[in-house]
């Protein structure tokens, strides 16, 4: 007799979170990690639940306001997306959000299926940093030529081997790791009227390495501050040192995940 596999619905979540309190996105044997929390209040609706797929990985004390994540349950489950949404939000600490939850395609994947991502860097450039931004974004006084932080920015834009811009997993995997990355927008927002000199660098690419924006964020900064030249920079960039690693990582602080970039055929909402 030949079994069949259950047939599945399948539910996208799209998620923001404080990761502060957290070990990063990624499961792991000690747990505390964004992805272990929200698998646990799916199972405490439905024990049968096996996996919760992410995006990708976040860092230890990363935030997110557009992780994606997507699980199964079997079709008899007849939850729709909305009720799904207004049970785990009742059960997750404050600290993490379920945005929106939709039924979607069985062949979109949370991973597989994207094409991109956004991430944002916030900086604090004024002498005081205020309160109710501490540990949400990085301060570094007196960073205030934007316009030579455009021009270093903009030396990441293209396809570049990104490995000195990365740190090692220790996976055993990291010395056979595809390290080519393409970045298709490397910018800076500010507003000349906020007084905390506040700057947002916004990194939009096909993917992303570990550490690899804290490690373009601090190069950039150690830049505008005379501490490494863009042929420096440019030379890490085409590969030139290969034992060579950039110089400096931004702490995870001022570091959120912004967007993950899917086709259009799965934006659409198939339930609410």
């Amino acid at each position: 007799m030949v079994l069949h596999e259950p047939q599945l619905r399948r539910f996208r979540l799209d998620l923001a979170y404080d990761g502060r309190p957290f070990a990063g996105w990624q499961s792991q044997a000690k747990g505390n990690t964004i992805q272990d929390v929200v698998l646990a209040e799916l199972r405490a609706v439905y024990p049968e639940i096996m996996t919760l797929q992410g995006s990708g990985r976040t860092d230890a004390g990363v935030c997110a306001s557009g992780q994606v994540a997507h699980f199964d349950v079997p079709v008899e489950w007849r939850m729709k997306g909305l009720e799904w949404q207004r049970a785990l939000n009742s059960k997750l600490p404050p600290s993490i959000r379920v945005i929106r939850c939709r039924e979607a395609p069985s062949e979109f994947h949370a991973r597989f299926s994207a094409e991109g991502k956004v991430y944002r860097y916030d900086i604090i450039t004024a002498e005081v940093l205020p309160p109710l931004l501490h540990g949400l974004v990085w301060q570094r006084r007196g960073l205030k030529d934007t316009e030579a932080l455009a021009e270093v920015m903009g030396l990441y834009v293209g396809s570049h081997d990104f490995r000195a811009f990365s740190a090692n997993r220790n996976d055993g995997k990291d010395e056979e790791r595809d390290t080519i990355r393409e970045i298709t927008l490397a910018e800076i927002d500010f507003d000349l009227e906020d007084a905390s000199g506040r700057l947002s660098l916004r990194f939009r690419g096909n993917g992303f390495l570990y550490k690899m924006v804290r490690f373009l964020v601090g190069t950039a900064v150690y830049n505008v501050e005379g501490k490494i030249t863009n042929e420096e920079i440019m030379e890490l960039l085409q590969g030139c040192a290969p034992n060579k690693k950039a110089p400096f990582c931004a702490p995870p602080d001022g570091l959120s995940l912004e967007q993950v970039n899917y086709p259009e055929e799965f934006e659409e909402v198939f339930d609410i």
